[in-house]
Order: C-alpha cells, then sequence, then structure tokens
C-alpha cells in the first residue's frame, strides 16, 4: 500500500508537472493477481483495485493502520468494473456483476476477493473511510438505483449520477461513493467547479478508449492546474481543490468522499468569473 501525504495548496503553486502527477494522480489502479491500494492522509481515504485471477486475493496489513485486520476500525465501499467476479464476507458469498456495489460495515473480519473467469477478472474498486460505528453490510445493484440526470447538451455535460453508498441507499459512518456515467457527446463531469471544504473526493476515470484523455483541474480556484489522465487512473482531490475534469470524449467516473458529514449537497460552487 503506497502512502500519499497531504500537501498545503500554497505549497502546489510551485510544482511542475512531474511533481503535481506524483503526489494527487495515482496511474496503475488495476493489475492482474494484486491488490493495489494507496492511503491519503487526506481524511485517510484508502482507495484502489483488487484484480483477483486464478486465486482469491485479499487485503493484508503490515503496521500501516495499528490494527489486527482491515476493517477493524474502517468501512468499505465496493464496486465491480470488470468481469464477473465474488466478495466473501466473513464466509457470505456475494455475487458481483459488472457495476454491482458493497458497503461493507466495520468489524468485518475476513474479505476475500474471486473471479469467475481469470481471463476476464473482476476489477473491484475500493474506497475505505475511518468508521465509529458498525452498519450492516449491504448489495447495491445499478438496476435498482434510480439515477440523478442532470446536465445537457447544449452545455456538454449530460449525465447520470448513480448514488451507490449514499444515504438513499444505506447507511455508513462517513464513507460517500457512487458513478457518474456522460452521455455521448457530453464531456464536462461538472461546471460550474466546486469544492468541498469539509470532505475530500477521489475520483477514478474509466470506460475510456485507450487514446481518450481526460483533463482533470484541481488546485484553489484562483491558482487551477491539471492532470491528464488515461482509463483506469485516479486523482485526489483534498477539500481545499477544485475538482471538475474535460475530454476528448465521454466516459464514466467514480467519485468517492469522506470528511465531516454525509450531505452530499454540501459544497462550495466557485463562480466562473473567480476561475483563473
Amino acid at each position: 500500500m503506497e502512502t500519499r501525504y497531504a500537501n498545503h495548496p500554497e505549497e502546489i503553486k510551485r510544482f511542475n508537472t512531474d511533481e503535481l502527477r506524483k503526489q494527487f494522480l495515482v496511474e496503475t489502479i488495476f493489475e492482474p493477481g494484486q491488490v493495489k491500494l494507496t492511503y491519503t492522509h487526506n481524511d485517510r481515504m484508502i482507495f484502489g483495485g483488487v484484480t483477483p485471477t486464478d486465486k482469491e486475493l485479499t487485503i493484508t496489513l503490515n503496521k500501516e493502520l495499528g490494527v489486527e485486520y482491515f476493517l477493524e476500525r474502517r468501512e468499505l465501499g465496493i464496486i465491480n468494473i470488470g468481469g464477473e467476479g465474488m466478495v466473501i464476507l466473513d464466509g457470505e458469498e456475494y455475487n458481483m456483476v459488472r457495476q454491482d456495489g458493497l458497503y461493507v460495515g466495520k468489524g468485518t473480519k475476513e474479505v476475500l476477493f474471486t473471479s469467475k473467469d481469470p481471463n476476464n477478472p473482476a476489477k473491484f474498486y475500493i474506497n475505505s473511510a475511518p468508521a465509529h460505528h458498525k452498519y450492516p453490510t449491504v448489495k447495491i445493484d445499478i438496476n435498482e438505483i434510480k439515477p440523478f440526470e442532470t446536465g445537457e447538451p447544449g452545455t456538454l455535460n449530460e449525465r447520470k449520477i448513480y448514488q451507490y453508498v449514499h444515504p438513499n441507499v444505506c447507511e455508513s459512518c462517513q464513507l460517500q461513493m457512487g458513478l457518474t456515467m456522460l452521455s455521448p457527446g457530453s464531456v464536462w463531469n461538472t461546471m460550474p467547479c466546486h469544492t468541498h471544504e469539509r470532505r475530500m473526493e477521489v475520483y477514478l476515470y474509466f470506460d475510456m478508449e485507450p487514446e481518450t484523455r481526460v483533463f482533470h483541474f484541481m488546485g484553489q480556484p484562483d491558482e487551477t492546474r491539471h492532470l491528464v489522465m488515461k482509463n483506469e487512473q485516479c486523482a485526489i482531490s483534498p477539500s481545499w481543490s477544485i475538482h471538475t475534469g474535460t475530454a476528448t470524449s465521454n466516459y464514466t467516473f467514480i467519485w468517492g468522499m469522506c470528511g465531516e458529514n454525509i450531505t452530499y449537497t454540501d459544497m462550495d460552487v466557485v463562480a466562473m468569473e473567480d476561475l483563473r
């Protein structure tokens, strides 16, 4: 598990492209047969990919969290963006087809991941946040979620927002997680942009062609920066940073948040004239 430390906004004003990418971009999320995780000190979110092939995988720890097992003091959100697989929680099996989600409560001791077909492995994308209370595990089917439809073709941001780990779907301590699909011809994931002063956020961009690129904008509103990203890469967005993106084609992204509250609309919108 890689560790990323928090940065002061004044610090990144001096970053060059390589320094910015090293701190805020995670380039490899899914690697066959491996668990690839990143621990960010921004609200202590852990995120990454689990890609089982011919054997089951689990999350093992050394001393990173100071606990005996991964979810001793954490909760977990999972969305599968690959082939069919299974998540086994303390012996209970949950079949996971593409776009299935799972909320796993604090105190679950054994979490195992498997794929049905090693040649078409599941790609389990996970977000985990510290938790103070155990809430029930909930299986989440995208077909049972009524999406929030927003945006329009004229502003190139027509999209459907599917809320997975959200008060409308299941209880959680501080983790929120969902999936947004942009319609063909739309490329902006949100604009005007905003900040979450009380929460950090992580974006996973996927369902992109090899040549497609996302331009993910970050930084303070009057000191914007950008990351050029390709398929299945993540951007870390600190609470003080804007987060919005555009691309060379439509795409899908998973957003995950944790922090002071679980109010999805708790954001500070940035006026267009304030962007620099």
